[in-house]
């Protein structure tokens, strides 16, 4: 029985050294690897078509609505602009002008938006936008404005627009 203490034990020390106690993040196959399941897998709505034309109107409204919810994450402009957490996420807030995030439909962008990315920090908010204002937001990802153009989050310290102040 000893023996097999001691060996269960040099097997468990060996484990550690080789692989190590340290985290990487993941390489660029592997990256690639989860997007590509995503975008084909696992997030939905895929052949869902924005009802909404992509309007002046539309794009603001769907602004508006982001500033009032999604730019606690994102900032204003969709592009992580003030947002002190960002880039310190397991896995980072992503940039909504990224060709990995821009990639998806317009049905999975509002698939996204209703039922969240778990595990990634992404919450759900079916009931919290009506479906118009969800399609509204699919738009305004679609149309960002440049990046810092819209300031920082006043949550953040910043003087950005915020819920109906905001203008594209």
């Amino acid at each position: 029985m000893r023996r097999l203490n001691i060996l269960a034990a040099t097997v468990a020390v060996s484990c550690s050294f080789l692989t190590g106690c340290q985290v990487r993040s993941p390489g660029s196959f592997e990256t690639r690897l989860m997007q590509g399941t995503k975008r084909r897998i696992t997030v939905g709505g895929r052949s869902d078509a924005n009802p909404l034309a992509s309007t002046n109107e539309n794009i603001r409204a769907g602004q508006r609505n982001f500033a009032s919810y999604c730019m606690v994450c994102h900032g204003l402009d969709g592009q992580t602009t003030g947002v002190p957490f960002a880039d310190r996420m397991a896995p980072p807030v992503p940039p909504l002008n990224s060709a990995s995030v821009q990639a998806y439909t317009d049905g999975q962008l509002h698939w996204i938006i209703e039922n969240g990315v778990s595990p990634s920090g992404m919450p759900a908010s079916k009931g919290i936008f009506r479906e118009e204002e969800t399609w509204q937001l699919v738009l305004y990802i679609r149309n960002l404005p440049p990046k810092g153009s819209l300031g920082e989050p006043q949550v953040y310290g910043g003087t950005g627009c915020s819920g109906a102040n905001c203008a594209h």
